[in-house]
C-alpha cells in the first residue's frame, strides 16, 4: 500500500535537509524522483547519492518562483515515467527572522515569494502531466508558524499560513480530477532551524514547547511523506498534519 512503484516524483528544494530526505525516502519506495533545488550543485549531489544507493534520480537547478524553469522541471520530471507526473512535493523554503519593526518589505515579499507564491508556480507548472486515475498527488509544507504564528518570523509565519489557505483551495478544486492536495507541518533538525537550535535561550525555550522534548531528524519526517503520496492516503485530501513532536496540540 505504500510503495510507490512506477510512479514518479519532483521535489523542490531537495538539496539538504528534509527535501533531501524526502526524495531518498521517494526513491527507496521505487519512485523516479526528480531533485531539485535552486543550488544545482545540490541538487545533483543528492540525485547521485539516490543512483548510488540503486534508486532513480535525476535533478535540475530550480527557482521555484520563475514559471519558465518550473514548467521544464515539471516536464523533466514527467519524463522519467512515460509522460505522467504523480508527485510534487512543494518544500523550497527560505528565512529572514526579523522582529516585526525590523522587519523590511524585501524581505517580507521574498520570504513569501520562495513559499507561497513558489507553491503556486510550481503547482500549476505540474498541472497537466498529473494523472485523473487517483495517483496525482500535490503535497505542501507549511509550520507551526503558519498554524500559531511565530515570534520574529511574520513574513514565514504568513506565508505558512497561505500555504495552508492554498492547500485547502485546491483540495476543492482538483478533487473533480481525483488529486488530492494536503500540508505536512514538519519540525526538524536543519539548516533552516539551525539558527534557533545554536542558540541556546532559543534553542530551550523551542524544546519546552515540544512534548517529546526533541527535534526530530529529517528522515524521521520523510515517511509521513511517503504516506501522503502512497494509495494508503488516496481519500485523504485538504489536511494538514503537524509533524513537529506534538509542539501544536
Amino acid at each position: 500500500m505504500f510503495e510507490l512503484t512506477g510512479k514518479s516524483a519532483l521535489v523542490t528544494g531537495a538539496g539538504s535537509g528534509i527535501g533531501a530526505s524526502v526524495a531518498h525516502a521517494y526513491a527507496r519506495a521505487g519512485a523516479a524522483v526528480l531533485v531539485t533545488d535552486v543550488d544545482g550543485d545540490a541538487a545533483a549531489a543528492v540525485a547521485a547519492e539516490i543512483t548510488a544507493a540503486g534508486g532513480s534520480a535525476k535533478s535540475a537547478a530550480l527557482d521555484v518562483r520563475d514559471g519558465e524553469a518550473a514548467a521544464a522541471a515539471a516536464e523533466q520530471a514527467a519524463s522519467l515515467n512515460d509522460g505522467t507526473l504523480n508527485i510534487l512535493v512543494n518544500n523550497a523554503g527560505a528565512i529572514a527572522p526579523a522582529m516585526f519593526p525590523n522587519l523590511e518589505e524585501e524581505d517580507f515579499r521574498r520570504i513569501v515569494d520562495i513559499h507561497l507564491v513558489g507553491s503556486f508556480v510550481c503547482s500549476k507548472a505540474v498541472l497537466p502531466y498529473l494523472p485523473t486515475d487517483g495517483s496525482g498527488r500535490i503535497i505542501n509544507v507549511t509550520s507551526a508558524a503558519g498554524l500559531v504564528g511565530t515570534i520574529g518570523q511574520a513574513n514565514y509565519g504568513a506565508a505558512k499560513a497561505g500555504i495552508i489557505g492554498l492547500t485547502k483551495s485546491l483540495a476543492r478544486e482538483l478533487a473533480k480530477k481525483q488529486v488530492t492536495v494536503n500540508a505536512l507541518a514538519p519540525l526538524a533538525a536543519t539548516k533552516m532551524t539551525e539558527n534557533i537550535r545554536s542558540n541556546e535561550k532559543l534553542a530551550a525555550k523551542t524544546l519546552a514547547r515540544i512534548p517529546l522534548g526533541r527535534w526530530a531528524e529529517p528522515d524521521e519526517i520523510s515517511a509521513s511523506f511517503v504516506f501522503f503520496a502512497s494509495d494508503g492516503a488516496a481519500y485523504i485530501t485538504g489536511q494538514v498534519l503537524p509533524v513537529d513532536g506534538g509542539t501544536v496540540i
